[in-house]
């Protein structure tokens, strides 16, 4: 094993729970005081084609995985066939002593342990992580507390497979106590959804669409304890526009896509902008174009996010870094989008959404947007009334004696159709004012994060995902890490000072162009390399520190 770090990868069929197994071991090894990062490989089937996770944990904090691992726990023979190669000299194999061909490792016989505890074949599982809580010298009674919190069905039943496994097993590489504080594991999607209900949500809508799926899942089996609504509508169409209705009559409401269904909402996404109709919506990134790789990652919304719509009008556009980010930045950006009338989005891809990251239990003091012009106390009302900031007080129907208008059409500011070319410019100009507020307010928010080695000439560019890799890369080369979280309205102050004495930079993204180093470039500057991947696959450590090397000499 490396030193202070262990790496477990589970593999195995779709439908033999290897996401839930990964996520157990990364619950175990949290215990124990690690911190963790998950990553979760599965084609997009229903059934069959194979899974594997590889839970990676280490006492510093951690966003990526290596491609050598210390553990294999293998449900099947594939798994064998196909990582036998990450394998570290000396790890350990832990397979099902049935189905995989191997006189090495650890077999664990699951279909006798299973008959005689007449459990179901999905217990299995249980009876493989028990075997590696005994290789790797994890306390029994500690894991049997993690493994309790993990199994609230059948879980005397999962106990006694389990222990079953352990008793079968041997003792192999100890995966040691750090004497370090537990931290809460969560994934990125359960990250924002917390952070959407911190923000005051009140309904959600979503058409299922990986990766953002498990936010609907996660909000849906608590919306009666927090009282809000989850809804699936029948399209991404309708999605987006039930959600504007909401926003009308003033509920907050956010919505989860992802490229393709992004797609679709581009049309309404311009209703928000011209009829100021706040909305945040989660738009999680997989590889394209068209349905893509549907299971699998990339950076490669980032120009769609900036640029969809028809015409111009402002808009809020971040892309948290983990789950922790993602926790705060849901929350903000619903705080910003009602104060400054106006689309969010959120851009995470697909690692940060379905990634498992330990993360801080708490998340500070909630930012605060500032106050939202309210009830103007004139009559009649005006729904786009000019004003210094370009935001107009709102009003919610029903108010007796008013007409509380919105429109999609070029209006005045009772929001009345009209063609008139000074009042067109007039409602542009009064938009634009809005996102001269917002990046002013953007600008006093750390938009820009700034890892690595702070005051390194040499330095990495990265968005979102990239955060945990390239902070890990920057450190161990030398490298400053320069990392804009708020990508739009871009924070160009911000950004000059993180560049500050930078003599050059490389960018690292999973998209085929570099689309960041392409933004920054409006602004001046210019990268001098690329590393990119575009293959559906995450970044690896070891693998970038190989790619790093060609590209700074």
């Amino acid at each position: 094993m490396a030193e202070n770090e262990v790496s477990v990868l589970i593999g195995g069929r779709a439908g033999d729970g290897i996401s839930s197994t990964g996520q157990i071991i990364a619950h175990l090894l949290a215990q124990v005081g690690y911190r963790v990062y998950m990553h979760f490989d599965y084609p997009s089937l229903i059934k069959g084609g194979h899974n594997f996770a590889i839970v990676r944990a280490a006492e510093g904090d951690i966003g990526a995985v290596r491609s050598k691992v210390d553990f294999i726990l293998a449900l099947n023979q594939e798994t064998i066939d196909l990582h036998i190669q990450r394998l570290n000299t000396g790890g350990v194999i832990i397979h099902d002593s049935r189905k995989v061909k191997s006189t090495e490792g650890i077999g664990v016989p699951l279909r006798e342990i299973l008959t005689e505890e007449k459990a179901t074949p999905v217990m299995g599982n249980s009876a493989i992580i028990g075997a590696f809580i005994r290789a790797a010298k994890i306390d029994w009674d500690l894991a049997a507390t993690v493994l309790k919190k993990s199994m609230p069905k059948g879980t005397e039943q999962n106990l006694r497979v389990a222990r079953r496994g352990y008793d079968v097993s041997e003792e192999r590489h100890a995966v040691h106590r750090t004497g370090k504080s537990v931290f809460p594991v969560m994934t990125g999607n359960e990250a924002i959804s917390i952070g959407l209900i911190e923000g005051d949500l009140e309904l959600y809508f979503s058409y299922p669409m990986s990766p953002t799926s498990n936010i609907l899942h996660f909000l849906a089996g608590y919306a009666d304890e927090l009282k809000i609504r989850v809804i699936q509508p029948e399209s991404e169409i309708a999605v987006i526009l039930m959600a504007l209705g909401c926003a009308y009559a003033g509920s907050k409401a956010a919505i989860g896509t992802s490229g393709g269904g992004f797609c679709l909402m581009t049309e309404a996404l311009g209703l928000s902008g011209i009829a100021e109709l706040p909305i945040v919506i989660i738009l999680g990134q997989r590889t394209g174009p068209s349905t893509g790789l549907a299971t699998y990652t990339a950076q490669s919304e980032l120009h769609f996010a900036l640029h969809a719509g028809q015409g111009e009008f402002p808009r809020l556009v971040i892309a948290p870094g983990d789950a922790a980010e993602a926790r705060f930045w849901s929350r903000t950006a619903m705080d910003l989008a009602w104060k400054y009338q106006l689309p969010a989005i959120l851009l995470p891809d697909r690692l940060i959404c379905e990634g498992l990251y330990s993360m801080e239990p708490g998340l500070g003091v909630r930012f605060q947007a500032g106050p939202v012009p309210g009830d103007p106390g004139v009559h009649p009302y005006l729904r786009y009334a000019h004003s210094d900031s370009g935001i107009s007080p709102l009003r919610f129907p029903p108010v007796k004696g008013e007409i509380i208008r919105v429109n999609s059409h070029v209006h005045d500011i009772d929001g009345l159709t009209t063609e008139d070319p000074r009042v067109t410019r007039e409602m542009a100009d009064k938009r634009r004012k809005k996102m001269d507020g917002l990046l002013t307010e953007i600008e006093g928010m750390s938009p820009v994060s700034i890892g690595g080695v702070p005051d390194a000439t040499t330095a990495i560019l990265c968005w979102g995902s990239g955060k945990g890799i390239c902070e890990e890369l920057g450190k161990k080369r030398g490298f400053r890490v320069v990392r804009p979280v708020v990508l739009w309205p871009f924070p160009e102050k911000a950004f000059a000072r993180a560049m500050g004495e930078v003599d050059r930079f490389f960018s690292v993204e999973t998209n085929e162009s570099g689309q960041l180093a392409d933004l920054v470039s409006r602004f001046g500057y210019s990268a001098a390399g690329k590393i990119l991947k575009y293959d559906g696959r995450a970044f690896m450590v070891d693998e970038l520190e190989e790619e790093s090397e060609t590209v700074i000499q």
